[in-house]
């Protein structure tokens, strides 16, 4: 079986895992106060731009969201995310169980705006008695976004503009990041990011890592007592030193941002060829996430060789599939796969 249902389905990068071999019998403090962990947020800082910036090193997604939101939130406040944002559709009510509320709002091609980010905050504050609902305070994004798609620098300006102006936080799950960095569509670069953001993160458990997100906070009263909500809330490893390791060894040498390019490049050829076939691609997605609509006996047939995500059934007996590349696919794999859907759509 080939594969092509998420980015997180192999181990770790050759040489994530040679460094983590290399320093294995080095004794080091625990927590993440060792010094590989020191040497990672200084090259972090240093790729970001941002020397006054904090680094904290948590072990995967749902636990970075849920952390940072909770540092950044009082209990009567709530969050904005995109209706489709992974906060809200794929954390099993993880945000709702700190006691705050998601307050959605719909979103085009996985991404919402300036325009509703203001209108959500006109609303709550135009009410006779806006402290019976909960305070609207941060905005959530994802880049890319569930959708594999892309805010532009000027749409992010737009939104650090709308956040400024209705006193709201603005953090950005990066899960994905080196994805979205390295899309031959995109215009937003690291220090853009840091500039424009409360807090992001630079995900490794999707691009290269065993496991491990890392957190960037410029904003200093984010900064302030972070590491008691990471430890509260289950994220502080004994062993950071595990996570600082490997981010060295995939920011080194721009490592990162060469595997992020190369599942993009074959997200695309997967994309090209579904076009050339006539089949409907449902989100204009330059990264490496494809949304294709594929028949159903078609799907059936590819899936003896393909795993892909089902991701909603659709009318006229379709399903609307997500087709995932990542860091470890194989130039051998998309070629048949390629193949084998010219073959079964003659």
């Amino acid at each position: 079986m080939i594969r092509f249902n998420c980015d997180y389905s192999e181990g770790a990068h050759p040489r994530v895992l040679e460094k983590l071999i290399h320093t294995n019998l080095e004794q080091t403090p625990g927590y993440g106060q060792d010094i590989f962990c020191r040497q990672a947020a200084d090259l972090i800082k240093s790729l970001c731009q941002t020397p006054h910036a904090e680094v904290h090193f948590l072990c995967g997604g749902t636990q970075t969201n849920l952390t940072v939101i909770a540092a950044m939130l009082r209990p009567y406040q709530t969050v904005i995310s995109p209706d489709s944002g992974h906060i809200n559709v794929h954390e099993t009510g993880a945000i709702e169980a700190t006691g705050h509320r998601i307050l959605t709002a719909p979103s085009t091609n996985g991404k919402i705006t300036a325009a509703q980010i203001n209108q959500l905050c006109k609303e709550h504050w135009q009410d006779d008695n806006p402290e019976f609902a909960p305070q609207p305070r941060l905005v959530y994004l994802s880049f890319p976004t569930e959708f594999g798609t892309l805010y532009s620098k000027q749409e992010l300006l737009a939104i650090r503009r709308a956040c400024d102006e209705n006193k709201l936080y603005l953090f950005i799950d990066g899960a994905r990041l080196g994805y979205g960095l390295s899309s031959p569509q995109n215009d937003v670069t690291l220090p853009d990011l840091a500039a424009l953001c409360d807090a992001f993160y630079i995900g490794g458990t999707k691009l290269g890592a065993l496991l491990g997100e890392a957190v960037v906070i410029p904003n200093e009263k984010i900064q302030k007592d972070f590491r008691y909500f990471v430890k509260q809330k289950g994220a502080m490893l004994a062993k950071g030193r595990v996570l600082g390791i490997q981010f060295l060894a995939l920011l080194e040498n721009d490592l990162y941002f060469q595997l992020g390019a190369h599942a993009n490049r074959l997200a695309l050829q997967i994309r090209q060829a579904c076009e050339q076939v006539g089949l409907q691609i449902a989100y204009d997605s330059h990264t490496n996430q494809q949304f294709i609509i594929l028949p159903n006996p078609l799907l059936k047939q590819l899936e003896e060789t393909y795993a892909f995500a089902h991701i909603k059934p659709l009318e006229h007996n379709q399903m609307l599939i997500r087709i995932c590349t990542s860091w470890a696919t194989r130039e051998e794999d998309v070629a048949q796969f390629i193949q084998d859907l010219q073959r079964l759509t003659v």
